[in-house]
């Protein structure tokens, strides 16, 4: 019993061993020693902290009224432009399937509203009598989310409710479990994932029954189902209708709830089976088209860059001469710009206003491109022991979209850093680019526009 396993050990982690010990650096000798003792910590497992311990203490003063001089200009998401023109539901609302079913939608989050998209997408769901199926992961989400309380009304509507919980999300295992019981009093098939893997994917399905037969509506994300991050971190979510890539993902669940085996799909691209693999021959591809005398670029955005057989890849890439970007906000274990090694390769890094989440994967190759979103960084962890999703995006206007956000990330110089070969970063000195205000203002834009 996985959900008992995981209570258990949730009731055990208040009395588990100290495994780390950060003290402050001008903490009395005589009192550091005493506290090493009574912890039974060894020399190497306290770390000297600078500065203040446990930042998270400060989020106790970020909500204190006044000095508006201290805090970042107000901004409230917009909803997507697709998702407030054309048709009304029933209860006069945007009809989201119908928005779908015109056009892939890209919605870009926090810049965008998740209310609007993700809740309004999974609330008509529910209230539609056409729609025989409703399917989701859950890895991380908060604890007042729309969402799971959705899918619990889906069920009780009598509509095939599936959730995926991870109950391993760690930090967020007691609250899953809590949702976890709350979807199987109702009778919804709660479901766990593959033992020995966490199920990291972001997926909402949805079966709907329409004149042409059986249609798949499908939301693929970068980042967690979660009001609150989705005003906080930048992610991507796609929704689409395509029919091969709707089976691909129903394949998925039916993978993760026992009813099928693991596939290698056209399209999508699900670790730990078929994702490393793919990802190297799109640049085993492109060094090949650039030796053949083709404009050639790979650009990649991600949190944390660590997996070796990526990074060889990568730095081989580099040197049969092919440009290079990378956007890591986190761990990188590449070093650009060593001679011979990595010359073509650029790395750089924004921590701003919100935390850069998305995953991007892009190669050029002449006249043929390839985009590639979803929830796996390039690190063993994603590769090897997760269930990640990555989905391909073949609609110019949103490829578009992407190079745009990407060019932006890269030219960002008031918050953006740039990683030198010898593993130091620097911050950029120019503040003229800012890619969080440039986006904040583009959105409003294209949000002026639609309305016009």
């Amino acid at each position: 019993d996985l959900l008992q396993a995981v209570e258990d050990e949730l009731r055990r982690r208040r009395f588990g061993e100290v495994v780390r010990l950060e003290v402050g650096s001008t903490m009395d000798p005589v009192l550091r020693r005493r506290l090493v003792e009574w912890l039974g910590v060894d020399e190497l497992q306290v770390y000297d902290v600078e500065g203040l311990l446990d930042l998270s203490d400060l989020w106790q003063i970020e909500g204190v009224e006044g000095h508006p001089d201290l805090h970042q200009p107000p901004w409230t998401p917009l909803t997507h432009p697709a998702f407030t023109a054309g048709a009304q539901d029933a209860d006069g609302q945007p009809d989201v399937f119908e928005a779908m079913r015109e056009d892939d939608v890209l919605v870009h989050f926090p810049y965008q509203s998740f209310a609007t998209s993700v809740e309004r997408f999974v609330k008509q769901a529910v209230d539609d009598p056409n729609v025989l199926a409703i399917k989701m992961t859950v890895y991380r989400t908060s604890d007042d989310s729309a969402l799971v309380p959705s899918l619990i009304q889906a069920a009780e509507k009598g509509k095939q409710a599936v959730c995926l919980v991870e109950l391993k999300a760690r930090f967020d295992e007691r609250l899953n479990i809590r949702w976890s019981r709350a979807l199987e009093e109702v009778g919804a098939h709660v479901v766990y994932g593959i033992p020995g893997l966490k199920t990291h994917a972001k997926a909402i399905l949805v079966v709907r029954r329409e004149r042409e037969g059986l249609r798949h509506y499908v939301m693929i994300g970068t980042g967690n189902l979660h009001a609150k991050t989705a005003r906080l971190y930048e992610d991507f979510g796609l929704f689409t209708t395509d029919r091969e890539l709707g089976q691909e993902v129903a394949n998925l669940f039916n993978t993760l709830t026992g009813y099928g085996h693991p596939r290698r799909e056209r399209k999508v691209l699900v670790a730990p089976d078929w994702m490393r693999e793919p990802l190297l021959e799109q640049i085993d591809l492109t060094i090949a088209a650039h030796e053949e005398g083709e404009p050639s670029r790979i650009v990649m955005k991600m949190n944390s860059l660590v997996d070796r057989r990526c990074i060889e890849a990568l730095y081989r890439a580099s040197r049969a001469g092919v440009p290079i970007d990378l956007n890591v906000r986190g761990i990188c274990c590449l070093k650009p710009g060593v001679p011979g090694v990595s010359d073509t390769i650029k790395v750089v890094s924004v921590v701003g206003r919100f935390l850069e989440h998305s995953r991007i994967y892009a190669f050029h190759r002449g006249s043929e491109h390839r985009y590639y979103i979803g929830s796996a960084d390039l690190m063993p962890r994603n590769l090897d022991s997760r269930v990640e999703l990555l989905a391909p995006i073949e609609n110019p206007s949103l490829r578009a979209e992407l190079d745009d956000t990407l060019e932006r990330c890269l030219a960002d110089d008031t918050f953006g850093w740039v990683l030198s070969s010898d593993g130091s970063w620097h911050r950029r000195q120019g503040r003229t680019r800012c890619v969080h205000s440039e986006l904040m203002e583009r959105t409003l834009e294209e949000s002026a526009t639609a309305a016009q």
